[in-house]
C-alpha cells in the first residue's frame, strides 16, 4: 500500500492554518508553534484563501511571509499541506476582469463577494490560476516541508455565463454528434421543444426550460466535467514543477452538486470535510451518516484517504452551534480513522478575529491559550494518533460488500416528476441499507455504475432507477459469476439519457436476472402503510413488517417468493423474491421497508455469504465495531455512541492497541472509544 504522503508517511494531525490573518501579530504566530507542539500537531494546511497576500497586485507576488512560516514550522517538526488559492479570488481581479465572476441561474452576473464565485470556463480566470499555481509550485519545489498539494477548496456550484453556455454546447456536440440524436435522447418533441440549431441550446435557467429531464441531467454532468477539467489544469500547473508531491482536493461527502467519482482518477489522495450534527437526540443515526460519508470517500479510489476538515468543538453555520460533549471529539475522530482515514485535521487551528467564521470552532480559542477543554481534547487525540501511528498506518479497510450510490442516478430520481413528488428519498434509502450492514460491523464500499464489482460478494442497488450504458450487462455478469445482488422497487426504469425502458421493467434484460416483471408501482401518501408478510421458509423472524412510500406490483416469472403484501388490491402479490441466475442469486425488494426489516434481512444474507464482521458477537445498544486489516494483525475500533457506559466481553486474542496489554473485556464510557489489536487477521 502506497503512503498518502510519501515525504512524511505517518498519520497526520493538524488543520487549516491562516497566518495571513495574523501577520501584524508576530507574537500570535510564535505562540501558535508552542501550542501546536503541545497539541501533537504534525502538519497544517496553508494558503487556501491567501491569494490577496500572495499576489497583492496583478503580477506582483510576495511569498516571503509564507516562506518564513513554512520554515519556522518545519524547524519544529510541523509539515505543510500547501493549497492553491483558487477558491477565492482577490478584489483587484474581479474589478479589472469582471468576466471571472459567475453568472447565476437567473442570468445575472454576481457582484464580488463570498468564495467559489468564479467562472471555471473563463480563459482569464484559468490563466490567473495557472500563473499563481505555477509560481507557488516553482517556488516551493524541493522544499522538504511541503508534503501534499491541497487543490482549491470545496469545489462547488455552476456558472451560466455565455462562455459556459458555449462550452456546454461544445460538450453536447462531442457527446451526441447530431441534433437528431440529441433531440431523441432528450425526447425534445415533447411540448414542441425540438432543437433545430445548436445555438438554441440553453442550460436549465430559472426562467427557462426545466422540463427536459435529459437537458437537466446533461447540465449536471457538464458541470462536473467542467469542474474536473478546471481542477486538472490546476493540478498540471503544480505537477510540472515537482510531480513527486501528491495532490488532493477536499470534497464534501454526499454533496449533490458534483459527481465525485469523476474526481478520483485525477487525484492522488481523496480528502473530505466532515461536520456531523452531534447531540441532536440520536447520535447513532448521526454516526451512521458520518460512517457512510467516510465509506463513500474511501470508495472513490478504494484507498486510504484523509479527513481534511472537522471541527474540534462546533460550527458557526449549522442551525445550532452545539458543542461536542466530553469524549465525542476523540470518538468522532477515531471513527474516521476506523473507516480508513490517515489523518484527523481541523477547521480551524485558531479562531479568526473577524468576519464570517470568527465564531467557528477551533483548536485555539480567542483567549489564545492551551488551557481550554477543547485544546485538551485535541491534544489527547494527537497523542493517541502518535501511539497508533506505526502500528496502524499500513492497515486498510477491505470490504466484500458494496452499496450502489450513483450521482447520476440520484439526479435523475430527484428530477423524475413522479411517482412521489413529495419525496422519493433516494439518499435516505441508500443510507438505510448501508446502516444495516454498518451496525453489524460489516465493512461496506459505496460504488457507482462505472466501477468494477469483481471484489464483492454482495451488491445492494437501492432504487437503481437509471441504468447507464452497459451497466445491466455488468450486473448480469456479477450475478452469473456467483455474486449476490439485492435490487429494489423503482429500478431499471430509464436508460442513461432518462428515457423510459420499453418492453417492461426492470429493463435491459434485468427481468430475467430477477425472475419477475414489475407491472406498476403504487405511491403511498405520507403516513399511509402496507405490510410485508414473510413466507414460512423465508427465515425472517417477524411475521409482519411495515412498508411505505412505494410498492411495486410485480409478477414472479421464475423467482421464488419470500414475502407478500398484506393489504390493498395487490394483497398476496410478491413483496420480496429471490431468483437463482447463473452461479449467483438476485433478490428483489418490491417496497420501501424500515430499518427493522433490513436488519433482519441482511442478517440472513450476510451469514449465508460469510461476510466478515469486525467483531462477531452481539454488541450493546449504541456500540459499533469497525475493523482495519493488516498483513499480520487487525485493529478493531469499538465505539460507544450512547451516553451510558457499556461493557462487553471479548474473545481470546485481543490486546489494547495503546498499551499492548491483553484485554478480555472492555468498558466504554458514554462517547467512549477503544482500539484493540488482534493476534490474527480476517484474511486468515
Amino acid at each position: 500500500m502506497n503512503a498518502v504522503t510519501p515525504r512524511y508517511p505517518h498519520l497526520l494531525h493538524g488543520g487549516d492554518y491562516n497566518p495571513e490573518q495574523w501577520l501584524s501579530y508576530p507574537e500570535v504566530l510564535e505562540k501558535d508553534i508552542e501550542l501546536m507542539k503541545k497539541a501533537h500537531i504534525n502538519c497544517v494546511s496553508m494558503g487556501i484563501f491567501a491569494w490577496s497576500h500572495l499576489e497583492p497586485e496583478e503580477g506582483v507576488y510576495d511569498f516571503s511571509w509564507l516562506d518564513r512560516i513554512v520554515a519556522r514550522l518545519y524547524e519544529n517538526g510541523i509539515y505543510t499541506v500547501l493549497a492553491t488559492p483558487s477558491g477565492a479570488r482577490p478584489r483587484w481581479m474581479a474589478q479589472k476582469y469582471p468576466e471571472v465572476l459567475r453568472v447565476a441561474a437567473n442570468g445575472v452576473r454576481n457582484a464580488y463577494g463570498d468564495r467559489h464565485n468564479h467562472c471555471m470556463t473563463s480563459p482569464v480566470y484559468r490563466e490567473k490560476v495557472r500563473a499563481i499555481n505555477t509560481r507557488l509550485a516553482r517556488h516551493f519545489a524541493g522544499n522538504p516541508a511541503v508534503i501534499l498539494w491541497h487543490i482549491s477548496n470545496e469545489y462547488s456550484g455552476a456558472c451560466y455565463c455565455p462562455l459556459c453556455r458555449a462550452a456546454f454546447t461544445d460538450w453536447l456536440r462531442e457527446k451526441y454528434g447530431t441534433l437528431e440524436k440529441l433531440n431523441h435522447a432528450w425526447w425534445a418533441d415533447f411540448w414542441s421543444h425540438t432543437y433545430t440549431s445548436w445555438d438554441q441550446i440553453d442550460p436549465p435557467l430559472e426562467n427557462g426550460d426545466g422540463t427536459l429531464h435529459g437537458l437537466n441531467l446533461d447540465w449536471k454532468r457538464f458541470t462536473t466535467f467542467q469542474t474536473v477539467d478546471f481542477m486538472k489544469e490546476e493540478i498540471r500547473a503544480v505537477r510540472q514543477m515537482e510531480p513527486s508531491i501528491p495532490v488532493t482536493a477536499n470534497l464534501m461527502g454526499f454533496f449533490d452538486g458534483l459527481d465525485y467519482f469523476r474526481f478520483g482518477p485525477e487525484l492522488d489522495v481523496i480528502s473530505w470535510d466532515n461536520y456531523p450534527l452531534w447531540h441532536n437526540g440520536d447520535n447513532l443515526s448521526v454516526a451512521a451518516f458520518a460512517a457512510a460519508n467516510h465509506d463513500l470517500m474511501r470508495s472513490i479510489k478504494r484507498e486510504p484517504w484523509l479527513l481534511m476538515e472537522s471541527t474540534p468543538s462546533m460550527t458557526n453555520w449549522q442551525p445550532v452551534s452545539k458543542l461536542k460533549r466530553p469524549g465525542m471529539h476523540l470518538l468522532s475522530s477515531m471513527q474516521a480513522v476506523a473507516h480508513g482515514s490517515q489523518s484527523v485535521q481541523y477547521f480551524q487551528w485558531r479562531k479568526s478575529r473577524g468576519s464570517f467564521e470568527k465564531l467557528h470552532g477551533a483548536v485555539v480559542d480567542h483567549n489564545g491559550e492551551g488551557n481550554t477543554r477543547v485544546f485538551r481534547d485535541v491534544a489527547e487525540t494527537g497523542e493517541v494518533l502518535q501511539k497508533l501511528d506505526e502500528k496502524l498506518y499500513r492497515t486498510r479497510v477491505q470490504p466484500q460488500a458494496a452499496v450502489l450510490y450513483d450521482w447520476e442516478n440520484r439526479w435523475a430520481v430527484e428530477d423524475a416528476k413522479g411517482p412521489r413528488n413529495g419525496g422519493l428519498h433516494y439518499l435516505d434509502t441508500v443510507l438505510m441499507h448501508h446502516r444495516a450492514l454498518w451496525e453489524k460491523g460489516i465493512a461496506t464500499d459505496l460504488v457507482d455504475m462505472t466501477m468494477s464489482l469483481d471484489r464483492y460478494k454482495l451488491l445492494i442497488a437501492p432504487m437503481n432507477y437509471l441504468y447507464r450504458a452497459g451497466f445491466s450487462t455488468k450486473l448480469r455478469r456479477f450475478v452469473e459469476n456467483g455474486g449476490t445482488l439485492v435490487g429494489t422497487y423503482w429500478s431499471g426504469i430509464v436508460d442513461e439519457t432518462d428515457l423510459c425502458c420499453l418492453g417492461g421493467v426492470p429493463g435491459q434484460g434485468m427481468m430475467e436476472v430477477f425472475g419477475l416483471w414489475n407491472e406498476e408501482t403504487d405511491a403511498l401518501y405520507d403516513g399511509e402503510e402496507n405490510t410485508l408478510l414473510p413466507e414460512k421458509d423465508a427465515r425472517l423472524p417477524e411475521n409482519s413488517y411495515r412498508v411505505s412510500e412505494l410498492c411495486a406490483i410485480v409478477h414472479d416469472q421464475g423467482a421464488r417468493v419470500l414475502a407478500r403484501y398484506g393489504r390493498d388490491f395487490y394483497r398476496g402479490t410478491p413483496a420480496l423474491t429471490v431468483n437463482d441466475f447463473g452461479k449467483g442469486r438476485a433478490y428483489y425488494l418490491a417496497a420501501r421497508t424500515d430499518l427493522a426489516f433490513l436488519r433482519d434481512f441482511y442478517e440472513i444474507i450476510s451469514r449465508d455469504l460469510a461476510l466478515p464482521r469486525a467483531l462477531d458477537k452481539p454488541l450493546p445498544q449504541g456500540v459499533i465495531a469497525t475493523r482495519r486489516q493488516g498483513e499480520k494483525q487487525d485493529f478493531v475500533f469499538l465505539q460507544n455512541y450512547g451516553e451510558e457506559e457499556q461493557t462487553l466481553s471479548l474473545p481470546d486474542g485481543f490486546t489494547d492497541a495503546l498499551t499492548g496489554a491483553p484485554v478480555s473485556a472492555v468498558s466504554l464510557p458514554g462517547f467512549g472509544v477503544a482500539v484493540l489489536c488482534t493476534t490474527g487477521t480476517l484474511a486468515e
